[in-house]
């Protein structure tokens, strides 16, 4: 089995859980990892050159999902649109993502989209710009579901694997936390506080969320045939 895995921060508690999850050498073995961006990890599970992985909202809507997600109800201090200073009304998108360039556009903003682990030390070297998750919920007193566990095959194996993380937030182990910390260029509080602001479960809420996120989608779509 091959989970893809985005390569940022807010899926650390997952990764750490699996690893653990998964105590025999045997299925260890059995189970590789595929770490990328957004975008990548969307196209490799499209094309089955993996089994599951957390993929970006805005595609998730054509597979199979858990209900296990990366979650914001409210900021989320890794996702932004930065003003642009010239005070261009045009959007540049970032390459990673999908699901957050498509979110800034249904909120019309303009500006530069930046994501994950870039946007969180821009916040935390202190930069400025428009949270989409907190905007989000500012409009709507929704959460924002920026990304959906989802498979190919092996839906019952995967929900099995998966249901001891949902049941409680997973602790991460010190030296895994200072380890990331070093790697990314930030402070181990840091990564303790950010987390703070991650949720993982999909409820009533964040799917009714997923289906206003849908509808603005279809809106979008419709808006530009008709121009």
């Amino acid at each position: 089995m091959t989970f893809g895995s985005i390569s940022y921060l807010n899926l650390l508690p997952f990764q750490v859980y699996l690893k653990k999850r998964i105590s025999s050498t045997q299925q260890k073995q059995m189970i590789s990892w595929n770490r990328a961006v957004p975008s990548k990890i969307n196209k490799r599970l499209k094309s089955s050159k993996i089994d599951s992985a957390f993929i970006s909202s805005i595609y998730s809507f054509d597979f199979e999902c858990t209900d296990l997600g990366i979650v914001a109800d409210g900021a989320v201090f890794s996702v932004f649109v930065v003003t642009n200073k010239s005070k261009s009304k045009n959007l540049k998108i970032d390459k990673a993502s999908a699901t957050s360039n498509a979110l800034a556009k249904i909120l019309g903003l303009s500006g530069e989209v930046i994501i994950g682990d870039r946007a969180l030390k821009y916040y935390l070297d202190g930069g400025d710009g428009v949270d989409l998750a907190l905007e989000w919920k500012n409009r709507y007193n929704l959460p924002f579901v920026f990304a959906r566990l989802c498979y190919n095959k092996r839906g019952k194996k995967i929900k099995r694997i998966i249901k001891g993380f949902q049941a409680k937030r997973w602790k991460i182990p010190q030296y895994i936390i200072k380890k990331e910390a070093k790697r990314r260029g930030v402070l181990t509080r840091d990564i303790k506080w950010y987390l703070n602001f991650i949720n993982y479960e999909l409820s009533f809420r964040e799917k009714k969320s997923l289906k206003l996120f849908q509808k603005s989608l279809k809106n979008i779509s419709k808006s530009r045939r008709c121009r």
